[in-house]
């Protein structure tokens, strides 16, 4: 895969984080917005700024929830009945790396340009862990190594530990999955499950294709720009951050500016070889005659 930068993109960010999983928040939701964006879906607001989305058939619905009542930013249901409940709902919280989301909703446009076999098509009954193994294997084509924290759970953590996956076996309550991390998938980073400087969820039934897009984003070893004075709080001691561009050089002192003026002034050439005229200078010899 290639990661050399585009030259005519724009980066915004001063830093790249490595791994990109630590890389934290941007400071805008629109990369993520646009791949439904395009396909006209409808954008309207509320009073307090948060976006709500909805596709052209109101099955599938996305909330964008700066002001919501709690720290889930991203949320995504979608649904057979648009009068029913969920039929499945992701949610991403609001420090998850919007290059995650971004890959979710761009599968998802895919998907739904598909048709509703496609973005509603859930795992087939009884062969969930079979279903979940297609998302896990593109952490594990990066070393990532199985675990199995408790019983019921299947999961898959980063080389360093710092990121995982769980998948949930067994009956789940639904209403759950879709309000609380209690949902089949939980995607997380940072020290522990516990204390995650950022999660994603997704419940049952959620189609396999849109998981493995965030997967996939996840895995890429390309490191991911961002301002340092924005994240570095949040990833103190656990990422690696490589400046996006060389330092700037030093400021000249006013000591430097009368130093570099003196080497640029000429030295001062010897008084001999400086021609004078003096009244004392002898007459001019007189010339040949003719």
């Amino acid at each position: 895969m290639n990661h050399e930068p585009d030259p005519h993109h724009e980066i915004d960010g001063d830093v790249y984080v490595s791994p990109r999983y630590l890389a934290s928040t941007t400071a805008t939701g629109d990369p993520a917005l646009a791949p439904l964006l395009d396909l006209d879906w409808d954008l309207r607001f509320d009073e307090d700024s948060n976006g709500y989305l909805a596709a052209p058939d109101r099955r599938v619905r996305l909330g964008y929830l700066p002001e919501g009542e709690d720290d889930g930013l991203w949320r995504i249901n979608a649904y057979r009945d648009p009068f029913g409940p969920p039929t499945w709902g992701a949610c991403f919280n609001d420090r998850a790396p919007t290059e995650f989301v971004q890959a979710f909703t761009t599968a998802l446009a895919a998907a739904y340009k598909q048709g509703p076999d496609a973005y509603l098509a859930g795992p087939v009954a009884g062969v969930e862990e079979h279903d979940a193994f297609f998302a896990v294997v593109p952490l594990l084509k990066q070393g990532w190594v199985i675990d199995n924290p408790r019983w019921g759970v299947f999961a898959v953590q980063s080389p360093d530990g710092r990121c995982g996956l769980e998948f949930t076996t067994g009956t789940l309550d639904p209403a759950a999955e879709l309000t609380t991390r209690g949902a089949r998938w939980q995607l997380w980073a940072g020290r522990s499950i516990d204390r995650p400087v950022w999660y994603a969820t997704a419940s049952t039934n959620t189609p396999v294709a849109l998981l493995t897009a965030v997967t996939e984003s996840v895995a890429d070893p390309a490191p991911l720009p961002r301002w340092r004075q924005d994240t570095y709080s949040y990833i103190k001691g656990m990422a690696q951050l490589t400046p996006i561009l060389p330092p700037a050089p030093p400021t000249p002192t006013p000591l430097d500016v009368r130093r570099a003026v003196a080497a640029r002034r000429p030295a001062a050439l010897p008084a001999a070889s400086v021609p004078r005229w003096s009244t004392t200078s002898r007459p001019a010899l007189p010339g040949a005659r003719r």
